[in-house]
């Protein structure tokens, strides 16, 4: 599909310098990186922006963004050629939904989403990148996340009940939350495995980043996942 686009975005430029009168010429979009064969448009550079935007009230830099576009290259093209299978529409229009219930009306909504030039269309498209890679990662990492009941006291010792004491809420007994803290635990194995890989397999790959306007240089391509210690030992799938 991206070389289709890659194509597509050629002949426009193409057509458009040769046949076009001199003051409709105009960029519609750019390539942002290329990556083993296959492009990255600044469109979807921008989009995420404003997606960022529109659910967190801000953008992460440009860097961080191009760097978040090329991980979810590499686990849609990993994830596809294993046949993943796609998000349910269902979880799709919930996680669409509750974006919009962020604003105090529908009207509010509409008005954000033009303020940030983004559709709806837009929104779900990322939202449906963002449940498939998460989705994928989980599929690929969590079978050998291993947590021990140590790293788990540990947790609620040095985490968990400092951050409620400090906040004067009640300390809940282990037992009593256990199971999340396992959870949580499994995350950051999860995120801590995620940020290896990206790593490893950039390395491994020809990437070439083109500078984003108001970029002075190109962008590392170093993974933007966070890590996180889990007290578990854990093997690569």
């Amino acid at each position: 599909m991206r070389a289709l686009k890659a194509i597509v975005t050629c002949c426009v430029f193409a057509a458009g310098w040769h046949s076009w009168p001199a003051a409709a010429q105009q960029v519609i979009d750019r390539i942002a990186v290329k990556i083993e064969g296959d492009i990255i448009l600044l469109s979807e550079v921008r989009d995420l922006a404003a997606y960022q935007q529109l659910v967190d009230g801000h953008a992460e830099p440009d860097a961080k963004l191009v760097s978040e576009l090329i991980e979810q290259w590499m686990v849609n093209n990993e994830a596809t050629g294993a046949r993943f299978p796609s998000p349910a529409e269902s979880e799709i229009n919930r996680e669409a939904a509750k974006i919009a219930s962020q604003f105090p009306s529908p009207a509010a909504y509409q008005a954000r989403l033009k303020e940030l030039g983004i559709t709806e269309q837009t929104v779900r498209r990322i939202v449906t990148e963002e449940i498939y890679m998460a989705r994928y990662l989980d599929y690929k990492f969590r079978p050998v996340i291993r947590v021990d009941d140590a790293a788990i006291e540990a947790y609620y010792k040095q985490q968990l009940t400092p951050q409620l004491q400090a906040k004067n809420q009640p300390v809940p007994p282990l037992a009593n939350v256990t199971e999340q803290i396992h959870e949580v635990l499994v995350q950051q194995g999860i995120d801590s495995r995620a940020a290896t890989w990206f790593d490893e397999t950039k390395a491994r790959m020809k990437i070439e980043i083109e500078p984003v306007p108001g970029t002075p240089n190109p962008v590392p391509v170093a993974s933007s996942g966070n890590s996180g210690g889990t007290g578990a030992a854990n093997d690569s799938r």
